[in-house]
């Protein structure tokens, strides 16, 4: 009995074994026939072919908006630390003392001519800057209190701080100019933690860079300044500096954005998203090579903080205002001698241009280069030495990089025909214009205008006796719309010199019966300007 049971039993195993074996739990002798009897796996995916490989095997250029066979890529970075390690030791650490005095009587505090507008880089330590606040300005809540009781002034020493890089082994230090522009005293604090008092060689708020110096007895490290032209949207940069005092801080990013202009006729500046803070300001920007492309200046920002918009000089542009503050102390800038404006979709209609672009000449500086070479209000410069002008504030930028007594020769449309002129490059004075808004301007009609008259020309504070006085815009109106305020005067419409109001009522009513847009050429405080009026929807009022 014994037996059978045993028997069965063995019979039962043997039969679960073979029935697992089946099923694959186990990897018998039937498993690799099983096997066969599956269903293949699928194939895996081929690789994607690159636009270099794909010319290489089908001679089919690349598409669009994709990189071309010799184009070179850059794939994504493993890490930044073997290139952070290289250039640290070019970067410092700058701190400010300046001797500031409040009070009743005391002038105005926290002025920096230099101050990049948008939320400059920062500066006082752990002091937030918000958008258009001056860099290192700090309030005092007690004085209101003070100046009720009339305490009298008092002087207390405001601390800053900032970042710098090493140009040369001899001790040049680039830095910001609203980092260093009012410091009594600077601290230059090196990575190996040597501190240096620092002098300043130059300044120049125009572009807000400042060249100082340090006296070492030993050469120090050196940054490799590349090139911001050669820089592309797309690259990846790295940001070294002191962010809110913690020194050598370093963040990485893309170059977000080339040509940004802020508030100022020089601005070119680079956009990162690499987080830029208050004490970042005057530390350099580099590229993947090691190379500084941009000074961090300003962030753009309302709480002082980084919000992803940083800013930094081109380094192109630093380095020609390191070498002439270098050599002179200051920076020489050429100057052709008008006012320039943007050309609007409205105004490159009005000049018979397809499309927008160039400088349009709003006003011609008596006796100044342009006027010299023959060059009149209304002329578009369409290019300057041979490079297009594809933006207004293009213009002034290659002007200044001029050389003084340089011959150029610049490309204009005038009266819907093409020009060359020859100028000779003067040189930039502090007081002189370089270029006008065109959103000072505006008009249409809605409003009204008046004869000027000496007593007219009292209330206004009018530079001029020719053309009419606009004396009230109505609100609501295409030219308050438009911009266009009390105290302008009209000068001209579509090229037409207005004398009185009687002129202009008759050439008004001209353009406005054609129903198309109206060119006008307004004076304000003294700047001419060009602005178009468009045909008010229903009856137009003159």
């Amino acid at each position: 009995m014994a037996k059978k049971i045993a028997a069965i039993a063995g019979g039962v195993l043997i039969g679960l074994v073979i029935a697992f074996a089946r099923a694959g739990a186990f990897p018998f002798w039937s498993s690799d026939q099983d096997a066969s009897k599956t269903s293949p796996a699928p194939p895996l995916p081929a690789p994607p072919v690159s636009p270099k490989d794909q010319m290489q095997n089908t001679g089919v250029p690349a598409a669009p908006n994709q990189p071309e066979p010799n184009e070179p890529r850059t794939g994504i970075i493993g890490s930044f630390a073997p290139l952070v390690k290289h250039v640290m030791p070019t970067v410092v650490n700058v701190a400010v003392v300046q001797d500031v005095k409040v009070g009743a009587d005391a002038p105005g505090q926290g002025d920096d001519e230099g101050a990049s507008p948008g939320g400059g880089g920062g500066d006082d330590q752990g002091q937030g800057q918000g958008e258009g606040g001056a860099p290192g300005q700090q309030g005092d809540p007690f004085e209101q209190f003070r100046r009720f009781f009339g305490q009298g002034p008092r002087e207390y020493k405001q601390h800053g701080l900032g970042s710098g890089v090493i140009v040369s082994s001899d001790g040049y230090i680039l830095t910001n100019n609203h980092v260093v522009g009012g410091a009594d005293e600077i601290q230059v604090t090196l990575m190996d933690k040597r501190e240096f008092t620092a002098k300043v060689i130059g300044k120049d708020p125009k572009s807000d860079l400042a060249l100082i110096k340090i006296d070492t007895k030993e050469p120090l490290p050196v940054a490799e300044l590349g090139s911001s032209n050669q820089t592309q949207i797309g690259d990846w940069v790295v940001a070294i500096g002191n962010p809110f005092g913690f020194s050598l801080t370093v963040t990485a990013g893309i170059v977000s954005a080339k040509g940004r202009i802020l508030n100022g006729n020089y601005d070119d500046y680079l956009q990162t998203d690499a987080s830029i803070n208050p004490g970042n300001s005057g530390g350099p920007l580099f590229n993947t090579a090691g190379q500084v492309i941009g000074i961090n200046t300003a962030i753009y920002s309302r709480t002082g903080a980084n919000n992803g918009i940083g800013f930094a000089v081109p380094v192109d542009i630093a380095r020609n205002v390191m070498e002439q503050l270098k050599a002179h102390g200051r920076v020489v800038r050429g100057w052709l001698g008008v006012e320039i404006q943007e050309v609007t979709q409205d105004l490159a209609q009005s000049f018979g241009l397809p499309r927008p672009e160039g400088a349009l000449i709003a006003s011609v500086e008596k006796d100044g280069p342009a006027a010299k070479a023959g060059l009149e209000r209304g002329d578009i410069v369409m290019a300057f030495n041979g490079t297009p002008i594809l933006d207004e504030q293009e213009l002034p930028a290659m002007v200044a990089q001029t050389p003084i007594n340089k011959k150029v020769t610049l490309d204009i449309m005038r009266n819907g025909k093409k020009m060359s002129v020859d100028a000779t490059v003067g040189e930039l004075k502090e007081a002189q214009v370089a270029s006008a808004k065109a959103d000072d301007t505006g008009g249409s009609w809605g409003m009204q205008v008046g004869d000027i008259t000496p007593e007219v020309s009292q209330q206004f504070h009018l530079q001029t006796d020719k053309g009419v006085v606009v004396r009230r815009v109505g609100p609501d109106s295409p030219a308050a719309d438009a911009g266009l305020q009390a105290g302008d005067v009209v000068l001209e419409i579509n090229h037409d010199k207005v004398g009185n109001v009687n002129d202009f009522a008759a050439k008004a009513k001209d353009a406005k019966t054609s129903k198309r847009s109206a060119l006008l050429l307004v004076q304000r405080q003294g700047a001419t300007l060009y602005t178009v009026i468009k045909p008010p929807s229903g009856q137009g009022q003159g």
